[in-house]
């Protein structure tokens, strides 16, 4: 495993432009002598394991981040699908070798950008399954090296881009004009009063806005501008959209301008299945122990691993965490993690994968 993992370390590839690493993937797959099925129009790919149809899955994501690492712009493991694809391919090859019931892995492109699982429930490649079971490594915040939890409750997310459309005039004449910066911060103004239950956790900021050019003498008619909306729960998310309406409505109308916006990306929150959970901590037991059991975190991160059970309420999903050390933080350029708790993790996530078999066969 550790020559698997140093070589998808070694050649990470950003979201939709995966060839290598599927290529790659392929190669480790057929190696074992599986039979690994490429999407069609995508990078990607499946394979199964056991004879029947599979009703139990274990999904991947194989993306990486475009980043500034070292003062250069490259594609960049920091978020750990690295180590994601290899504990994967670990399951694969001890499931392989056990034969005890029919599971499918999903290598799947693109979570970095929110839409890969979409193209996946497109594909249909889930349609079978009823159980679905992820990985995300953690850092050191939320769990101790070498323990692990059996569910991620990640948030929901959307990233917003928005255009602001006045009146250029001169900067002597303001009352010609309709200044967008103004509307601006006006908008930034009425974000901070919408306001969401007591209890519950969400946010919604301006994060970008670009307006004016050159010449400082310039009342400017046009700004774009960015908003990052977090939730920790999927109705949540819909209470800060219904203010985010009234905030655009309401400025529009003070200054007179006219506000567009469109949804960038969008991830919805964890629905984590009790069941799998249970399965997934039954697993975490059996290989490492009780005392390397972790609490079910509560991330304010996002993952679009949660579209599946989003979009098929029946599937029952979670997501193991890995406690393998990572430092400084995910998504941070020189992120780094012990990677020997790779093979625990694998060997956690085919004896769940086992278990869910084990669950769907008795009720047969």
């Amino acid at each position: 495993m550790k020559r698997q993992f140093d070589h998808l370390h070694a050649t990470p590839e950003v979201s939709w432009s995966e060839v290598e690493t599927t290529n790659y993937l392929v190669q480790q797959l057929e190696a074992m002598g599986l039979q690994p099925k490429r999407f069609l129009n995508m990078t990607g790919l499946y394979v199964d394991i056991g004879k029947g149809t599979p009703r139990v899955g274990l999904r991947t994501d194989i993306d990486a981040l475009w980043q500034e690492v070292d003062g250069e712009f490259q594609a960049n493991h920091s978020c750990g699908h690295d180590g994601h694809m290899t504990m994967a391919l670990g399951a694969a090859k001890i499931l392989a070798e056990r034969q005890s019931g029919a599971v499918r892995i999903l290598f799947q492109p693109a979570e970095e950008k929110g839409n890969g699982a979409l193209a996946l429930l497109d594909a249909g490649v889930i349609d079978s399954l009823d159980y679905l079971f992820g990985v995300h490594v953690r850092s050191l915040v939320e769990l101790p090296e070498g323990t692990h939890s059996p569910a991620l409750h990640h948030g929901a997310a959307r990233m917003i881009r928005g255009t602001i459309t006045g009146v250029e005039a001169h900067g002597a004449r303001p009352e010609e004009g309709i200044n967008a910066i103004e509307a601006a911060t006006a908008l930034v103004d009425a974000l901070k009063r919408i306001w969401i239950q007591p209890g519950k956790s969400g946010s919604i900021k301006m994060t970008q806005i670009q307006a004016g050019g050159t010449a400082v003498n310039i009342i400017p008619g046009t700004a774009t501008f960015s908003l990052d909306c977090r939730a920790q729960q999927n109705d949540t998310m819909d209470k800060l959209m219904e203010g985010l309406d009234r905030a655009i409505k309401s400025v529009e109308e003070l200054y007179t301008v006219k506000i567009d916006t469109h949804v960038g990306a969008a991830i919805v929150a964890a629905q984590v299945d009790q069941d799998a959970a249970s399965l997934l901590k039954q697993a975490i037991t059996e290989i490492v122990g009780e005392e390397h059991f972790g609490d079910e975190i509560v991330s304010p991160g996002g993952e679009d691993f949660h579209y599946y059970s989003f979009h098929k309420p029946s599937l029952k999903t979670t997501m193991l965490g890995l406690g393998c050390g990572v430092t400084p933080g995910l998504h941070h350029p020189q992120m780094t993690f012990n990677s020997s708790y790779l093979v625990e993790g694998a060997q956690i996530l085919a004896r769940a994968a086992e278990l869910a078999v084990q669950e769907v066969e008795a009720t047969q």
